[in-house]
């Protein structure tokens, strides 16, 4: 098995505001206040997006500079919906502002199809819960 991340996640005592700890970073999750939340964070299904286009990103341009491509500015869209059944669907939209030819376009976007955390959402991760003991 590769290395670990470990996520950390603790409430405020604010609906829905929780403070989360990865590695070194700081974030808050909440839920808008159309949802009974604060609206102090991205909610769940945004951090869900965000690590899919950050890897998405960081994957392309580490792709791009082992061939020798320019990338430019490089832009991807993700958008999350479910439809009737409840299945979710995410749309992924690529942009670049370099010259890019249609061999690398079709290239890019089969690296793309495959990077680490596409693959994970795409194929599932194993999740088991387990009762800790007492916060404190």
């Amino acid at each position: 098995m590769s290395h670990g991340t470990t996520a950390t996640i603790v409430s405020t005592g604010t609906d829905y505001s929780h403070r989360i700890a990865v590695g070194k970073f700081e974030l808050v999750a909440d839920e808008p206040a159309s949802l009974g939340g604060q609206g102090a964070g991205p909610a769940p299904y945004d951090y869900y997006l965000a690590a899919l286009s950050a890897c998405t990103a960081i994957t392309l341009r580490m792709y791009a500079k082992r061939k020798g491509w320019e990338l430019g500015e490089f832009r991807a869209e993700l958008t999350l919906t479910k439809d009737a059944e409840g299945k979710a669907h995410i749309r992924r939209v690529l942009h670049s502002d370099a010259p890019l030819s249609d061999a690398q376009w079709e290239r890019l976007l089969e690296v793309v199809a495959n990077t680490p955390v596409t693959k994970t959402m795409r194929e599932g991760a194993e999740i088991t819960s387990e009762r800790g003991s007492a916060a404190g």
